[in-house]
């Protein structure tokens, strides 16, 4: 496609409330740029900058081309610390926002309201600088074209890092002398990211690669501290996922001592907050002590999932209750009235990145007796110079973050002291929210919280899910039924993309599993009808991240590789694989198959880049598992088998309801195979299939289990014999 003569946009949102509110907080009484009509917390952050901030729009790059400028392109997300520095460092400063506004057309861009921009633009940026992250800072043509990236830029020269203040000017002599150095470079960047762009299928893709992923992973695991690399550690909940199937497959111990070396050392660690419980972002040391202090809704999402897996696989309750205290505190701190979610809590409070969440050795003495502060000192590894190193300076700062290195079950006032802590930190300034609600990343929370209420029987959990998958269903939706990919202040905007609607469907697939409402599966289908006619590529197969836009410059991509987020393909090929087993429509396996083929070459490259896709190839590779429960729905024989399906680790099994009461139910629509089947003696019962061929009904739940254990079994015997 050409990406010279176009550009990607949207209509701006329709104005919001109170402009000036980012300004005003800071005690500023400038008037307000052109984000102030924008729904982005972020961007509305920005919109009493002195800098001439556009959105993302066809008037900035017209603009652009008109006065003959390049463009400053600026993404980031409001819980980014690092945005945030150089936002009150820069952005805000008269200096530099002179500067921005005499040599370029400046356009804020938030990567969660636009991935489709953020992904692009992060490929030009591995292909121009050795560091890449956020804030993402580019140099563009009027065209769109990148010619400089770079993360964050300080305001002035710093330890051999050129400040913006000595930088613009240096951009400014380059475009009005040496511009068509800068142009042609501009050209091979662009033409550089369109090639990327292009996948070509390779080969079908088999039990081997499993292996190769396998022996993958066990060189990047750190079998001193648990988790992958050596340094700044990541919790990679789609890591875990793989390695449990692959447990399961082959029976290697080893796979299964990963995931609980990892999830043990990481529920320990600093990265987990043991007051108020979820997950910050990430560790900073190898050994999950030191965070970085944001929280993230898809993080606390898939390590929900990750733990009730490994629950499943252990029967180890420790896994249990994490699973559930995460999901306490976001229904408790990231969910809207509505029941929706929010984003993101971000890492900063009052000014300084984790103030909320560390603690002197004196505060401690403060709000406990001197009993429980010898104990929460000895439990939480408290010191008087301070356990926590400030990652910028590299020293102490007096202060403590809060690490056990034991079950905290094991110190008999531990919840007497953690409440007690709690509720003297719950007075302290909480750290900024992001409350716009992401229909991708709400689909990931509804399939987790429909997934504990299976695994924990905790109703509650399943109800949270419903009341967000209805408020997503209903509110996020275009005038003719399209996805929606965000809310915020009761508009819903921005055209989905494909992770839009492969995390809503996995969700629903969840919420179906839990409750067995036949409309849950019915909306499933639907959806993934929407995406495959408005994001599948005929030509090569996969679905590309956004829609068809033939206004657009940037390049159409696909998201291939998983990042914290895994990525659209793997999960459509999940929900495909899925859907076809639930409804015996093949061509959803078809459909999958292309996927698979699509990405077989660089999954044999670099499997570290790809779990969730090799999670979903075992799910390929494996014996089909469909399970029918004809039954009634509220009779205890009925409850006491889907209860024994659920405590067991089956994640290739799908699972289908038919209620014996009803002449005619609903699932027989979607689900036509199972018209036949009924209940023996009026018993719950259970047929166990593999590829849609059934064995004997049978109204035995020890029977129905270990049917499906001989079917899982399957693939360790082939392997032993070969």
């Amino acid at each position: 496609m050409t990406y010279r003569n176009s550009l990607y946009f949207f209509l701006t949102i329709s104005l919001v409330f109170m402009s000036c509110l980012a300004g005003s907080a800071r005690g500023e009484d400038r008037p307000a740029n052109r984000l102030k009509n924008e729904a982005s917390p972020y961007l509305l952050k920005h919109a009493t900058n002195p800098v001439d901030w556009y959105p993302w729009s066809e008037e900035a790059f017209s603009q652009a081309r008109e006065k003959d400028k390049p463009i400053l392109l600026s993404i980031g997300y409001l819980t980014c610390h690092w945005c945030n520095v150089m936002e009150e460092e820069s952005f805000s400063d008269p200096r530099v926002a002179a500067l921005i506004n005499d040599v370029f057309i400046p356009i804020k861009v938030d990567r969660e309201e636009r991935p489709d921009i953020d992904q692009i633009y992060m490929k030009a940026c591995h292909l121009l600088s050795p560091s890449c992250g956020w804030p993402l800072t580019l140099f563009l043509s009027p065209e769109g074209k990148p010619f400089y990236a770079a993360t964050y830029i300080p305001k002035e020269n710093r330890f051999g890092r050129l400040g913006l203040l000595d930088l613009i000017p240096r951009v400014k002599e380059l475009w009005a002398h040496e511009r068509d150095s800068v142009l042609k470079s501009a050209d091979s960047i662009n033409a550089a990211i369109i090639s990327s762009t292009i996948q070509l299928p390779g080969g079908e893709m088999n039990a081997s690669q499993l292996d190769a992923a396998f022996l993958a992973f066990t060189q990047d695991f750190d079998p001193q501290y648990g988790g992958f690399g050596r340094s700044s550690k990541f919790p990679k909940p789609l890591n875990h996922l793989f390695l449990l199937r692959y447990w399961q497959r082959t029976g290697n111990k080893d796979a299964l001592a990963m995931v609980e070396k990892t999830l043990a050392a990481m529920r320990q660690g600093g990265i987990y907050d043991h007051l108020g419980y979820g997950f910050h972002r990430y560790a900073t040391d190898p050994m999950w002590r030191l965070p970085h202090f944001e929280k993230m809704l898809y993080d606390q999402a898939l390590l929900v999932t990750a733990y009730l897996e490994a629950y499943q696989a252990t029967a180890n309750q420790e896994y249990a209750n994490t699973a559930q205290e995460i999901l306490d505190y976001v229904l408790q701190n990231m969910t809207a009235e509505n029941g929706a979610f929010f984003s993101a809590e971000s890492a900063d409070s009052e000014g300084e990145e984790g103030k909320f969440y560390l603690w002197s050795a004196a505060e401690i003495r403060k709000v406990l007796d001197q009993q429980e502060a010898a104990e929460a000192i000895r439990i939480f590894h408290i010191m008087e110079d301070g356990n926590y190193i400030d990652p910028v300076a590299g020293q102490k700062t007096g202060q403590n973050i809060l690490f056990i290195e034991q079950d905290a079950g094991k110190f008999t006032e531990f919840n007497k002291i953690r409440k007690k802590l709690l509720a003297a930190r719950n007075i302290r300034p909480r750290p900024e929210l992001d409350d716009k609600v992401l229909t991708d990343w709400n689909g990931l929370m509804i399939g987790a919280l429909a997934k504990a209420a299976q695994v924990l029987d905790q109703p509650r959990y399943g109800k949270a899910a419903k009341r967000a998958a209805r408020f997503i269903m209903r509110n996020l939706r275009s005038q003719d039924g399209k996805l929606l990919h965000r809310w915020r202040i009761a508009r819903a905007g921005l055209a989905a993309t494909a992770a839009d609607y492969s995390f809503m469907i996995w969700g629903l697939l969840e919420l179906y599993g839990w409750d067995f409402d036949p409309t849950w599966l019915q909306q499933a289908l639907s959806l993934n009808d929407d995406l495959l006619e408005n994001y599948w590529d005929e030509k090569l197969g996969g679905f590309y991240l956004a829609l068809d836009n033939k206004q657009s410059m940037l390049p159409r991509i696909k998201e291939l590789i998983d990042t914290a987020l895994p990525s659209s393909n793997a999960v459509s090929m999940h929900n495909l694989l899925k859907l076809s087993r639930l409804t015996g429509n093949h061509s959803f396996e078809e459909k999958a198959a292309e996927i698979s083929s699509l990405l077989s070459s660089r999954v044999k490259d670099f499997p570290l880049a790809f779990p969730m896709l090799l999670a979903t190839l075992d799910l390929a590779l494996s014996p089909s598992q469909e399970v029918v429960i004809v039954g009634k729905k509220d009779a205890d024989d009925t409850k006491k088998m889907l209860q024994a399906l659920r405590k067991t680790y089956l994640p290739n099994a799908v699972v289908l309801f038919k209620p014996a009461e009803e002449k005619d139910p609903l699932i027989n629509n979607y689900a036509g195979f199972i018209e036949f089947m009924y209940a023996i003696d009026n018993k719950a019962t259970a047929y166990v299939c593999t590829n849609f061929k059934c064995d004997f009904p049978t109204t035995d739940t020890a029977k129905m289990l270990e049917s499906l254990r001989s079917i899982s079994e399957e693939p360790r015997m082939k392997q032993q014999k070969d």
